[in-house]
């Protein structure tokens, strides 16, 4: 609750409003879910920070809300277009990977926020031209073999799969690097990022901190690859628990019996160590079988053999090696209308000049994934040029 901003109620009066000029100098748009009016926008300057009202009509009464996720930074205006449970944002002005956006109002990570703070709260999270690969999980006790295998993976496929870069609130031993080895931080800090929902999964070792956050795994998605996260059953539970679609893999010995025979030829441990691991591993195959965590149960029982059904779960047995790139671009023109058929935002350039050869970018919105606290994928778009004879080309799908 709060006073109104700039933007007086008479203004919202017909609906939603894109790129709104008012009388004051401020350049706002607004958007209508629900019984609800949102208000983006902020003084324009010439760069326009974005912030975010809402008029809540039940109420007659200004809403200020928390607002979770990386704000957008400045443009030079922007377009709202309200969805199911959140606003297409298309700002004007910016770089081509930084001009969609998604105001999230009412997503199950909302409503989340929403019940642990005891107010309104709306969430950003970038928007992403194409779909990336599902994460792969895997799971499975000490000595079972599931770090060789991912070894083989990564050396089979060095550019389809990555590693996500985890938390620590401990500090670098050596020559670890931050960033590489460790995001190493503050413990309030990830504390208090862990209350956001900007962890996928975390633990508490020798009272520190240990984490896998969703930028983290969102990072490794932009670069083109898929990421791999090697963690315990426990840390399994949390990320199937999350709102991040993932392929869920335990890895299992063929018995106990061949497990503390591995376990032992490693000699790299006391006796009281094995009996540890041994007494830890019964209680996770227990679990990784019987708690519908995983997908697949892999038995490690012939390492070669093994790899083969680990490719062929994850589609990769006849693959062909090929490059991957990054996500694809939109860059939308400055000047431009914005209106909404079904699940497909038509996207106008204005022209005062003469006529352009490709008019129209049409976004599709069908097959949105993920969200707050990351990013939303699954974005594709049409370029269509218009010619005089009044037929249209539709130019690529990306």
């Amino acid at each position: 609750m709060g006073e109104a901003p700039a933007l007086h109620v008479d203004d919202l009066q017909d609906g939603a409003q894109n790129g709104l000029e008012l009388k004051n100098g401020t350049c706002k748009a607004t958007a209508t879910i629900g019984d609800k009016t949102y208000v983006i926008g902020g003084a324009d300057d010439g760069t326009l920070s974005i912030e975010v009202q809402i008029f809540d009509r039940n109420l007659g009464e200004w809403v200020r809300p928390t607002v979770r996720g990386t704000k957008p930074g400045s443009c030079k205006g922007l377009s709202a277009v309200p969805l199911e449970d959140k606003i297409l944002i298309l700002k004007k002005g910016s770089k081509p990977d930084d001009q969609i956006w998604f105001l999230e109002v009412d997503t199950q990570y909302v409503r989340q926020q929403q019940e642990y703070l005891g107010t309104e709260v709306v969430a950003w999270s970038k928007g992403v031209v194409g779909k990336a690969e599902k994460p792969v999980v895997i799971s499975g006790p000490s000595g079972v073999g599931k770090g060789t295998l991912i070894s083989m993976l990564m050396k089979e496929f060095p550019s389809m799969f990555g590693f996500s870069v985890s938390h620590t609130t401990r500090a670098p031993r050596g020559m670890e690097k931050d960033g590489v080895h460790y995001h190493f931080t503050e413990k309030s800090i990830m504390e208090k990022e862990i209350k956001e929902g900007k962890f996928l999964e975390f633990a508490s070792v020798h009272g520190n901190l240990y984490g896998t956050s969703v930028e983290a795994v969102e990072l490794v998605a932009d670069a083109g690859k898929r990421c791999i996260l090697d963690i315990d059953v426990q840390g399994a539970r949390s990320v199937r628990a999350s709102s991040l679609e993932a392929i869920f893999i335990f890895v299992c010995p063929p018995s106990m019996e061949e497990l503390e025979k591995r376990l032992r030829d490693r000699g790299t441990e006391t006796e009281e160590q094995i009996l540890k691991r041994l007494r830890n591993a019964k209680a996770e195959i227990e679990q990784g079988k019987s708690s519908h965590i995983f997908d697949f149960i892999l038995y490690n029982d012939k390492l070669v053999e093994s790899y083969d059904r680990l490719k062929k779960l994850l589609g990769l047995d006849d693959y062909v090696t090929t490059p991957k790139s990054g996500p694809g671009e939109v860059d939308l023109p400055i000047d431009h209308s914005v209106s909404k058929i079904d699940n497909k935002i038509i996207i106008n350039r204005i022209s005062s000049g003469e006529k352009e050869s490709k008019n129209l970018i049409i976004l599709d919105v069908s097959s949105l994934k993920g969200g707050a606290p990351g990013r939303t994928r699954g974005l594709n778009f049409q370029a269509i040029g218009s010619f005089s004879n009044g037929l249209t080309e539709i130019e690529g799908l990306s």
